[in-house]
Formats: structure tokens, C-alpha cells, sequence
């Protein structure tokens, strides 16, 4: 390989979403993510509800070779890569104020939290229309509405692992938001909630919603019906 690929600080995150094509070799796609895990890759599979794609296979490392590899392993094994979303882990610049370990865990989070099964993506942008523009709107107004929307998430404290990821100038949205849950109501309380909050209510929006049930890989796949 030639070139840096590897971030300064954080780690990158592809959200790939796949559908099973009629070549699919499950013993393959399981290596692909062993492969990547064992090279030090953060891989989480979820099996994805709904049309949009059957597997959901979330992917952390700073190293962008990495990522690009195992989505490569994953097409070659025969899953065909329906969607997909490219970020990368931060600490915003409303949170300069937090503890090291926080920060820390935002830069290098340990993925998937244990006991929170449900999960969903999806990706956000702040509106920039000339009545509604998050980016000429006052630094301290602004880092007074985050802060109330951090308090609403707050709320869900023990039930619910929060992830932002930042992706402009990298993908079609500003953020990629993954969310981890006990249940799967969780995930839709915690979105209905903080939508009220004026950060949300004025100044979001949403692209597309996946959703899905986070398990070994194994588990996933046989539920999708590659066997």
C-alpha cells in the first residue's frame, strides 16, 4: 500500500448495508469479518428490518485501508452493497469542556455495548435555509441549544448508547447518528423526544433510517437465510 491512509485522531466509520446476491458464500463473508477483526477492526453485524438491506455491518478503524478491505472481502463473498455511509469519530467543538475519558470515548468508542441489541443509523444535517441557517447563527446560541439537546439525551442514561460521527466534506450529511438500545422502543423514544428540542425542531434534517437487531455474525446471516 502507498500513501497515508490513517487518520491523526479518531477512527473512521463505514456503515455498509448489503443484500445477499444468489452467489453468496456464508463461510466467506464470515472471514471477511474475522479477517478484519483480527487485523484490528471494530466490526458490529446487525441484521437490518425492513427492504432496505438484510445485513448491516458497521465498521471502526484509523486505518481507511482497513475499511475499504473489508468491504471488498464483503463483495467478493457475495453480498452486494446496497448503501453505505462514511464517518469519522470527533469531539465537537461544543464539548471542549468535557473530561479526557469522555472525549476519549467519543474519539475511540468500544463497539457494540453490551445488553443493547436494538440499533439504528442515520444520517443529519443542519438546515442553512436564509430563515433557518445553523451556521450563521451566534456560537453561544448555538452551544446553548446543544447543550439542551444533550440534556434530553441524558435522559435515556443506562438504556442507550449514543454515537455521532462526523462526515462533512466525506459523505451527503453532516453526521452519521448510531444508536444502541435494550429495546427496541428505546430507539424510538429517544428520537421522538429530542426532535422537540429547538437544535432538532428548527434546525434538522434527516436522511434515511436503518434499523436493525445487533448479533455475532453467524446469528445474523442465519437469520437473513444465508446458510
Amino acid at each position: 500500500m502507498t500513501g497515508s491512509s490513517k487518520l491523526s485522531v479518531g477512527l473512521g466509520v463505514i456503515h455498509l448495508f448489503c443484500k445477499p446476491t444468489p452467489l453468496v458464500d456464508r463461510d466467506a463473508v464470515l472471514d471477511a469479518m474475522t479477517k478484519a477483526s483480527e487485523q484490528g477492526t471494530q466490526v458490529v453485524s446487525a441484521a437490518v428490518l425492513g427492504h432496505k438491506a438484510d445485513l448491516a455491518v458497521m465498521a471502526l478503524n484509523a486505518d481507511l485501508w482497513a475499511l475499504r478491505l473489508l468491504q471488498t472481502d464483503l463483495t467478493e463473498a457475495g453480498m452486494e452493497v446496497v448503501d453505505s455511509y462514511l464517518s469519522l469519530t470527533e469531539i465537537s467543538e461544543y464539548a471542549a469542556g468535557l473530561p479526557d475519558q469522555m472525549k476519549q470515548d467519543r474519539l475511540y468508542p468500544q463497539l457494540p455495548p453490551e445488553g443493547k441489541p436494538a440499533w439504528c443509523f442515520y444520517p443529519m444535517s443542519k438546515r442553512r435555509s436564509p430563515e433557518q441557517n445553523w451556521f450563521t447563527t451566534d456560537f453561544d446560541r448555538r452551544k446553548e441549544l446543544m447543550y439542551e439537546h444533550g440534556a434530553s439525551g441524558r435522559k435515556f442514561a443506562g438504556r442507550l448508547v449514543q454515537l455521532i460521527t462526523a462526515s462533512t466534506g466525506i459523505d451527503d450529511y453532516e453526521w452519521g447518528v448510531t444508536l444502541f438500545a435494550q429495546h427496541p422502543d428505546d430507539l424510538k423514544e429517544v428520537v421522538y423526544t429530542m426532535r422537540y428540542d429547538e437544535a432538532s425542531a428548527v434546525y434538522a434534517e434527516f436522511g434515511p433510517f436503518y434499523t436493525g437487531l445487533v448479533a455475532p455474525p453467524d446469528h445474523v446471516l442465519s437469520t437473513i437465510g444465508v446458510e
